[in-house]
């Protein structure tokens, strides 16, 4: 990798309870777009995961994300690897996002960001004197073993996804 790619995928300062490459990660179950539950489990001893963390759908970033992800989606599955969006929107929001932008990569909703807790992608922010919830933008490669790889916080979502290939086509 070169050096412009090595500190693109540089992270922002971590939230204090974060997850480290080398733990296990958290196994959960979430409705996806299509209201069918996704257990991470389901993907233990067969394929790799990319679980992505975003905002909301269809922001320009988010939008530009998983597009991204989803263009890329073929290579990822030559790969053995699946690549999972999560977010606190809800299955019809998910839905709508997907079919507006043409996204085909499985969509997550955490609607009470219980996985995002799991993760570590909730940050508390402050707008007109009162502290709001928010989600950092972050990823995470799991191995087939269900061991995280990779781990990134405050990604920035231009490139993202061709790193992240780059990282899965790594993983023995």
């Amino acid at each position: 990798m070169e050096r412009a790619d090595q500190a693109s995928l540089r992270t922002t300062e971590r939230p204090p309870d974060v997850l480290q490459a080398g733990q296990p990660a958290p196994l959960f179950s979430l409705p996806d777009a299509d209201m069918e539950t996704v257990d991470l489990g389901q993907f233990r001893g067969k394929k790799h995961v990319v679980l992505y963390f975003y905002p909301k759908d269809g922001t320009p970033n988010c939008t530009l994300e998983a597009t991204d992800f989803s263009d890329h989606e073929d290579e990822f599955s030559r790969h053995d690897c699946v690549v999972l969006g999560v977010s606190p929107d809800d299955c019809l929001c998910h839905a709508g996002f997907r079919d507006q932008h043409g996204v085909s990569i499985r969509l997550l909703a955490d609607t009470e960001s219980e996985v995002c807790r799991k993760y570590g992608v909730v940050h508390e922010k402050e707008a007109n004197g009162s502290r709001k919830s928010c989600i950092t933008r972050s990823t995470f490669v799991i191995d087939k073993q269900g061991t995280v790889r990779h781990v990134f916080y405050g990604v920035n979502p231009r490139g993202h996804a061709a790193q992240m290939l780059d990282l899965v086509r790594s993983l023995r």
